[in-house]
């Protein structure tokens, strides 16, 4: 039967807690910096060579969709009530709202060096060391906002733009793309500074600190984050009937992204999955 993902605003104290404690247990097992790992490891960007999986190609969704199942059932092994709440950052947009409360993820890092000093996720707890880094930090940091440069969480409007978008991904399926909801949602914009960053990538840039990097995965918030992402698939695929998943075929021999990007039927790395596969989850979860 399948389970609920709840929006994080609607968590009841018991929810918040069990969830939290699954997040700690998963950590002390050792488990969590694989996680890390694996996100590090998949972040290839456009201007690199060989296969782009997790970011700048259209299986940026099915591989985080794939990505935050992964770590549900990492959580569900603890606590089998637990699942990954979403955070609606076109609602909750302040640096004291949800999820930024010290009983769930804790709040904004200090000025000096961003260090997480409150809820349980802060370093003085001695439950949260990163081990797995794209620098030396041990500590979590964020920048909620963006002190120093100002920066607003998506809007509403700028959701639906995305949504609105009939197609799935268009050629050449990487940060240059201008139309399709894939990189409409991602985020990869024109330009330099805070105008090229949309949707997910902007709210990567809001929150600052460890989710700036390829190690984003560092801060809990990321698979709230990327809940709420995976279900903007899920409301495009029921907005938009019968669009699918594209490119359909591998680009040819020939075409620059051959070999780079992952069509609808072909195994998408790490696992012996598809993007075909995973375009359906309706029987696994839903989202309240």
């Amino acid at each position: 039967m399948a389970y609920t993902r709840k929006d994080v605003s609607t968590l009841t104290r018991s929810e918040r807690k069990r969830f939290v404690s699954a997040l700690l247990e998963v950590k002390r097992r050792g488990e969590y910096d694989e996680f890390v790992r694996t996100h590090i490891e998949y972040y290839v960007p456009d201007g690199d060579d060989g296969l782009r999986t997790a970011h700048m190609a259209p299986s940026f969704l099915p591989w985080h969709r794939r990505f935050v199942l992964d770590m549900e059932d990492a959580l569900r092994r603890v606590d089998a009530s637990v699942t990954i709440p979403y955070w609606d950052w076109t609602r909750d947009r302040s640096a004291t709202s949800v999820p930024w409360t010290a009983d769930l993820l804790g709040g904004n890092g200090r000025g000096s060096d961003h260090r997480v000093t409150t809820g349980p996720f802060a370093y003085a707890e001695g439950n949260w060391t990163l081990r797995e880094n794209v620098d030396d930090g041990d500590f979590l940091t964020r920048d909620l906002g963006r002190a120093a440069k100002p920066l607003e969480l998506p809007t509403k409007a700028e959701l639906q733009s995305a949504l609105d978008d009939p197609v799935y991904d268009v050629a050449p399926w990487d940060s240059t793309v201008t139309k399709g909801f894939r990189n409409r949602l991602e985020g990869w914009g024109t330009g330099r500074g805070a105008g090229s960053w949309h949707n997910h990538n902007r709210v990567h840039r809001w929150v600052g600190g460890a989710m700036l990097t390829g190690a984003s995965v560092n801060d809990p918030v990321f698979w709230l984050h990327h809940a709420f992402v995976d279900l903007q698939w899920t409301r495009w695929q029921n907005r938009h009937r019968g669009a699918r998943y594209l490119p359909a075929d591998p680009p040819r021999l020939g075409d620059d992204q051959h070999g780079r990007i992952i069509a609808r039927r072909q195994k998408l790395p790490p696992w012996d999955m598809t993007p075909d596969d995973m375009e359906d989850v309706s029987a696994v979860y839903r989202y309240g």
